[in-house]
């Protein structure tokens, strides 16, 4: 009596299972990838500036920092160079003075302060020197100071 015996080698793929395999993980791939711009398009929604819409960015020339009384750069600007400014100290805004949006170009950080004193016991935010657009501050800014780096 004679038996067939077929003998498969062990490094051998299935070829079904192979392209079955291949499938799922192309499958996963194309699913992870769509969702990672969604993911990244939420993220910088919630990191864009709350603006009504036509609202245009505040005029504010290099190497200034500038701070509009009202929200959406309006009512009142008062500007600020780092020619005439002491670094890294605290400047009061002009008696009775406040700001509710501001723009940095200072090229440099620029903190700003609800407290006229820098007291950070009120609100503080800091802001990067490259170019940066505030158009509703999440309060009354009554001081600033401007940052080595």
């Amino acid at each position: 009596m004679r038996t067939n015996v077929t003998l498969t080698n062990p490094m051998r793929t299935n070829p079904t299972r192979t392209n079955l395999t291949r499938t799922a993980v192309l499958a996963a791939v194309l699913a992870v990838s769509a969702l990672v711009p969604q993911a990244l398009a939420h993220d910088r929604a919630a990191a864009a500036p709350e603006r009504s819409p036509g609202v245009a960015l505040g005029a504010c020339e290099a190497g200034r920092l500038c701070l509009w009384k009202k929200p959406d750069f309006t009512g009142a600007r008062h500007t600020f160079e780092l020619s005439d400014t002491e670094i890294e100290s605290c400047v009061p805004l002009p008696k009775g003075g406040d700001a509710q949006s501001l723009a940095n170009r200072t090229g440099r950080p620029v903190t700003t302060y609800q407290s006229a004193e820098c007291a950070e016991t009120g609100e503080f935010e800091t802001y990067p020197g490259g170019g940066t657009w505030a158009p509703r501050s999440p309060y009354q800014v009554r001081a600033f100071k401007i940052w080595e780096n």
